[in-house]
């Protein structure tokens, strides 16, 4: 694994440290980026050439030079941090999986399609930590894209709740049961607002990470 250190002058704002990371995101070979905003620096652990990683910063027009490679600096990616990230994953997974099985049922059993639409949206969000678990300890390119399939995922299965909204619709469908509604809606709503705070204790800038979150939220 090298270390190589940019500096990157024009880079002066969180957005465009966000562009940074998004363009490293793509090179093959690239494990972490460590932006340090106030030195405008960043900060790459990596298996790549420096010149292509280089180059792929001067696409962004902010001045970026190479000051250093191989610095000998550990990577930022350690196992202890990633065992943290598993830890909180895992949790984030059963939570949501086992409320993904209760609404399934009770909404089966009150015939709610609200509960069995949330109960969808319980799995895309299980689907997207078990997909952050694989990616934790991984190169930034295979986060980034175990992130957009985590997206692609999400979208699949609000195609699938909307189909069977639709055929309700048209259906002939007795009214669901109020009360097993708000009941369990209650205890998921809970169990969203842990699973929020859990994530949240451990939040990360990666973008494995980022996407769990933003499920989450």
């Amino acid at each position: 694994m090298k270390t190589t250190v940019f500096s990157v002058q024009k880079m002066d704002c969180p957005t465009e440290e966000q562009l940074v990371q998004l363009k490293l995101a793509t090179v093959a070979g690239v494990d972490a980026a460590v932006v340090d905003l106030d030195e405008r620096t960043v900060t790459v652990y990596h298996d790549a050439n420096p010149d292509d990683v280089l180059g792929v910063l001067h696409e962004l027009q902010l001045d970026a030079t190479m000051l250093a490679a191989d610095t000998g600096m550990p990577s930022p990616a350690s196992s202890e941090s990633d065992g943290r990230q598993r830890r909180v994953l895992v949790i984030a997974l059963v939570i949501n999986a086992v409320l993904f099985v209760a609404e399934f049922a009770a909404g089966i059993v009150s015939n709610s399609m609200g509960l069995l639409a949330d109960s969808i949206d319980m799995l895309a969000d299980a689907s997207v930590y078990g997909l952050s678990i694989i990616a934790v300890g991984g190169t930034m390119v295979r986060k980034k894209r175990l992130a957009a399939t985590s997206g692609y995922l999400q979208l699949a299965l609000a195609v699938v709740g909307l189909v069977e909204v639709v055929r309700r619709f048209f259906g002939d469908e007795s009214l669901p049961d109020a009360r097993i509604m708000i009941f369990v809606s209650l205890i998921a709503l809970a169990g969203n607002i842990a699973t929020l705070l859990i994530l949240k204790r451990a939040k990360s800038p990666e973008a494995h990470f980022q996407a769990s979150w933003i499920f989450t939220a």
